[in-house]
């Protein structure tokens, strides 16, 4: 029996984990203390690899080092991001991950990387993730609901709640089933609930394919919560990659999809179901031999679809994608020749062009007229493959579509009707009680004034698996003109006798020959921008009336001087000619102006190439000096640099900040961003707009539930899918446009929160306010615009007619029932940009009550 008192190796060993701890104890030490000393030299990559070897090596003092460390690792992330080295990027967040796999900080920055470079599903689930560590961690929340919008399209939840849309599916799939169909593909699954549909009806064997990640994780929970996870068998593939045997063992024999946008191609079921007839599906039924089983052959769900369109007129589409002004905020507009935007069918438009954008023609703001009577633009069936084939070789069609009212051509619009099997159809009509937008194709020529009896001619053609109709032409009295690409101008026709008025049109557009043919692209929301008159119109007088204070004040100040400059910075997203104005203001050559001419210098933001150029164009034909007008981003190392001294020793006298998005959310960034702008400004200088009023009201709108969760589980034909798509539910709806959507008004508007962009003390991030209910019935959400102030006297509203941005609401968990005259209790929180509202009735208040309640509630500087 060994001697238990005698242990000479274990006193070894005991020995060298002395000096083993000894050893890393110092080298912990030592790498702690290196850390600090790179980080006190900015040197954080150095200090990133210290924090790593230190603390794998003593992992208890990962608490103690866990803010030090997030610091470095943020700050070397940010170096590597400037620096385009990707890849180590993500690899520091890896390591530091392994080290704190439970910091919900470190997993939401992680996120937020990869969403800005367009990982979206990646991103997604890493602000999930944090949400899960953390749930009321409010930055990672933001960015959930951010990310939502991108991977969980609004369209998903409004297409769930169609009961109509999604029993009519139902039963062609049962009938198809039932005949035969026993083999079953679902492309582009979703949620899986037309999947899931087939096997209810008695598939033997059902599979789908999803492309979407996020998309293809929900379906697989939604599978599994429905008992089919083992029956269904969904593959992360798009159907374009599938093989047979490797994805499915053998072909189908029926195929289900919507995969179809409000184009009909858009998502590419072209392409996709001449895959499927290639590669999936068994071969169609040959109709010499009627005896063949349907077991044995293949069709598609939905058969085939009609194409239908219209002629209208269109104000709010109008003035997304044509310039309809011709001065601006002072300043002549013609130098540009003609603007349009990215939307387009012409044969000759540049490659970044698309061939149409999408409405839901009912609620466009002051509605639309229809210029001629409903035509059929195209009839396909997806059960001949020879005919998908020959789609995009086919020649093109021209339609003579005669016009039965006078008016402005401002688009065509189309929509389709679905035909799912002979007995089940589906249409996106504007007129339909449905889910789906028409696709809108803008006419954007010079010559679009249409009367009683013309002729327009529209050609029709598929390119590149996209619907296209373009109007090619206006045919009045036997007379053609050719609308052609703005790019070119319109065509000058020789005719015997055409109308006085035409001609007229047309001379006046080839008027002034020495100026050459100019035409810009600008995006839709930056034409609409410039067709905001009010805004401009309203910045013009706020800017001139700071120039002549300012300009009075250094006359006084500096009488035997010259006058210092007076710099102006916009810093406006996207196309804008504020800095120009400011400019061309220091130029005004009416008698009564007090501004030195010369004395403003501008700086504008912009950094495209075709940007640059119409401000240099606008300039030149305004009067303004080139060296008055200047590009701050050539000034600067980087974008993130922005808000530098003009130079050294000077100080900016106006910033113009772009403060809310077309969407209707406040920028993210805002406060910060006027916090800098705030610290370099002389005294007496502004920010424009130094003051944002956001109003709201009370309304109870179920169009609103629709599009944002999916409601029980009836319009989903039974299935167990809201609980999994409604974690994608966003409490902010985007886009709104409140004089057209279908809601009932409960209270009148009221003021809900202001951001005093001049004064960061008189700021708050919580408020509350008590509104009282002029109608009785269910709220359910509270839309909410707001009051840009650009100075004391002139001010704007996101909510007016000429208005290029929309609205949002913030829509309630649960419905609050009110009664008239009872008052709501409003907690209003801006976390950054992020504005989160919650409702509670208020029994007993009295009038002093809601005027207390005009001050803030709680504020910090």
């Amino acid at each position: 029996m060994p001697n238990a008192n005698t242990r000479p190796k274990r006193t070894r060993r005991h020995r060298r984990t002395q000096r083993e701890d000894a050893a890393r104890n110092e080298l912990v030490s030592r790498s702690l203390e290196s850390a600090q000393q790179c980080l006190f030299s900015q040197d954080y990559g150095t200090a990133f690899v210290h924090y790593l070897l230190a603390l794998n090596l003593a992992p208890a003092l990962r608490d103690f080092a866990n803010e030090s460390f997030r610091f470095t690792l943020f700050k070397w992330a940010d170096e590597l991001d400037s620096l385009g080295r990707i890849q180590d990027l993500f690899d520091c967040y890896e390591q530091a991950m392994e080290l704190f796999p439970v910091d919900e900080v470190i997993v939401n920055s992680m996120g937020e990387h990869l969403f800005r470079m367009g990982f979206r599903d990646e991103a997604a689930g890493h602000f999930y993730k944090a949400l899960k560590l953390r749930p009321d961690f409010p930055e990672a929340k933001e960015n959930f609901y951010r990310v939502a919008n991108w991977l969980v399209e609004r369209w998903h939840f409004l297409m769930l709640n169609d009961h109509g849309r999604n029993h009519k599916y139902q039963l062609a799939i049962k009938k198809a089933v039932e005949g035969g169909c026993s083999s079953v593909l679902d492309i582009g699954t979703g949620t899986g609930i037309l999947g899931m549909c087939a096997k209810m009806a008695g598939a033997a064997e059902v599979y789908a394919c999803e492309l979407s990640k996020t998309m293809y994780e929900l379906a697989c929970e939604v599978l599994s919560a429905n008992g089919m996870a083992n029956s269904i068998k969904i593959v992360h593939l798009k159907s374009l990659d599938m093989e047979i045997p490797k994805d499915i063992p053998n072909r189908v024999s029926l195929v289900v999809t919507e995969t179809v946008d409000a184009g009909l191609f858009g998502e590419g079921i072209i392409e996709s179901l001449i895959h499927a007839w290639k590669h999936l599906l068994l071969p169609p039924p040959n109709f010499r031999e009627p005896l063949s089983s349907p077991s044995q052959t293949g069709r598609v769900i939905p058969a085939g679809a009609t194409v239908f369109g219209v002629a209208v007129q269109c104000r709010e589409i109008r003035r997304h994608h044509r310039l309809c002004v011709s001065s601006l905020g002072g300043l002549d507009l013609s130098a540009v020749g003609q603007i349009y935007s990215p939307v387009s069918c012409s044969a000759d438009t540049e490659d970044s062009t698309e061939p149409y954008t999408t409405e839901r023609l009912s609620r466009l703001r002051g509605g639309y007229l229809q210029l001629t009577q409903t035509f059929t633009a195209l009839n396909i069936d997806f059960n001949n493959v020879q005919e998908l084939e020959g789609l995009c070789s086919r020649e093109v069609t021209q339609l003579r579509l005669c016009v039965t009212r006078e008016g402005i051509l401002d688009a065509l619009a189309i929509w389709f009707q679905l035909h799912l099997d002979q007995d089940n159809h589906l249409s996106t009509g504007p007129q339909e009680d449905t889910c789906w937008e028409q696709a809108i194709y803008p006419v954007q020529s010079p010559f679009n004034t249409v009367k009683c009896g013309d002729e327009i001619l529209v050609e029709v053609s598929c390119k590149d698996s996209y619907l296209r109709l373009c109007c090619v032409a206006i045919v009045r009295d036997g007379h053609t003109f050719h609308m052609d690409n703005v790019t070119k101008g319109p065509s000058k026709i020789p005719n015997a006798n055409p109308e006085s008025e035409l001609c007229s049109a047309l001379a006046g557009l080839q008027t002034n020959q020495e100026k050459p043919s100019r035409a810009f692209m600008l995006e839709s929301t930056e034409i609409a921008l410039l067709n905001n008159t009010a805004y401009h119109n309203s910045f013009q007088r706020a800017m001139s009336k700071l120039l002549v204070t300012l300009t009075s004040t250094r006359r006084s100040q500096e009488s035997n001087t010259e006058l210092d400059p007076i710099y102006v910075l916009d810093v406006s997203e996207g196309f804008s000619v504020l800095s120009l104005m400011a400019a061309q203001l220091g130029f005004d050559s009416s008698e009564d102006n007090q501004i030195s001419p010369g004395l403003v210098q501008a700086y504008s933001s912009v950094e495209k190439e075709h940007h640059q150029t119409m401000l240099r164009l606008l300039a030149k034909e305004n009067g303004v000096l080139e060296s008055a007008l200047e590009f701050w981003l050539s000034h600067v190392e980087d974008d993130s640099a922005v808000f530098q001294r003009p130079s050294i020793e000077k100080l900016w006298s106006a910033i113009i900040l772009d403060c809310i998005e077309t969407c209707g959310l406040i920028r993210q960034k805002l406060l910060e961003k006027a916090m800098l702008a705030r610290c370099l400004l002389e005294d007496g200088g502004q920010i424009f707009p130094e003051r944002i009023v956001i109003h709201g009201m009370l309304v109870e709108s179920d169009t609103l539930l629709l599009e944002s969760a999916v409601q029980g589980t009836e319009p989903t034909l039974g299935f167990n899918i809201a609980p999994f798509i409604n974690q994608f539910t966003v409490p902010v709806h985007m886009f709104l446009d409140l004089s057209t959507l279908e809601c009932t008004h409960l209270s009148e508007p009221v003021e809900l929160f202001t951001l005093d962009l001049m004064n960061n003390t008189a700021n708050y991030t919580d408020k509350e306010v008590k509104v009282q209910v002029s109608t009785s019935g269910n709220l359910t959400a509270i839309p909410f615009w707001y009051q840009i102030h650009l100075d004391s006297e002139q001010s704007v509203s996101t909510f007016s007619e000429d208005s290029h941005w929309k609205q949002a609401a913030v829509v309630l968990q649960q419905p609050l029932a009110v009664s008239r005259g009872e008052w709501v209790r409003l907690s209003i929180r801006l976390h950054k940009s992020s504005i989160s509202i919650t409702a509670v009735k208020e029994e007993w208040l009295g009038a002093e009550d809601v005027i207390r309640e005009a001050e803030p509630v709680t504020s910090d500087s």
